[in-house]
């Protein structure tokens, strides 16, 4: 399923934040496919490096890279989708510092689950994820416009309550059943849950407004 944006609420300020983040993660993207491997593992945040004091800066850099188009694809359309409605409710500036702060204590989750993995971790996953534990707790009964490809391609509107809900559940049913990978690739399951808590426990703090009715489209 991927989440399209809210049919329930009506965005009335140009979403400059999440527009910058987006062109960011392609312009990072961009080097990454024109660069490879050897920019990709240097800014890429390494645990096991970061935990002894080195490359501490991967901790930021790393969550605008990407393991391929798919990867980014995905994390941009779930971005694009909540993302508007948070910048709006908490201003440029907060919803920049919230998005980096995510993103940060997604990784250190990853770190805190896996101190001494040496396998690369990249993506704005666990950033996205905080976007999203924001959106729970702020608009949880707004109708989420989602892309359903099985059976059959079709859009339905799903409450964000049970559509993000049910995203978390399944990160945390990941977390206990998913053998671990000594190397290679794998996906940051520890990091999602850590940036959707944050965003959960964070987001009403970062706001500047009061939370609003839902504004009819």
């Amino acid at each position: 399923m991927f989440p399209l944006g809210s049919v329930s609420r009506r965005i009335t300020s140009f979403p400059f934040v999440t527009i910058l983040v987006i062109l960011l993660n392609a312009g990072v993207f961009y080097l990454e496919l024109t660069q490879g491997d050897a920019f990709v593992g240097r800014w890429s945040a390494v645990p096991a490096d970061i935990v002894h004091g080195r490359h501490i800066e991967t901790i930021v850099t790393s969550m605008f890279l990407h393991g391929g188009w798919m990867h980014i694809i995905g994390n941009m359309v779930f971005f694009w989708a909540f993302a508007p409605a948070i910048e709006e409710g908490m201003g440029l500036a907060r919803f920049l510092v919230f998005y980096l702060m995510g993103g940060v204590v997604a990784m250190a989750a990853q770190m805190f689950a896996d101190p001494a993995s040496t396998v690369p971790a990249l993506g704005a996953s666990g950033a996205v994820a905080a976007v999203m534990g924001a959106f729970l707790v702020t608009y949880p009964r707004d109708q989420i416009r989602t892309l359903v490809l099985a059976p059959v391609f079709r859009v339905v509107a799903i409450p964000a309550v049970v559509l993000i809900g049910l995203w978390i559940i399944t990160q945390f049913i990941a977390v206990t059943t998913e053998m671990p990978k000594e190397e290679g690739g794998g996906v940051a399951y520890f990091a999602h849950i850590g940036g959707a808590v944050f965003g959960a426990v964070t987001g009403r703090l970062f706001r500047r407004q009061p939370i609003s009715e839902a504004l009819k489209a």
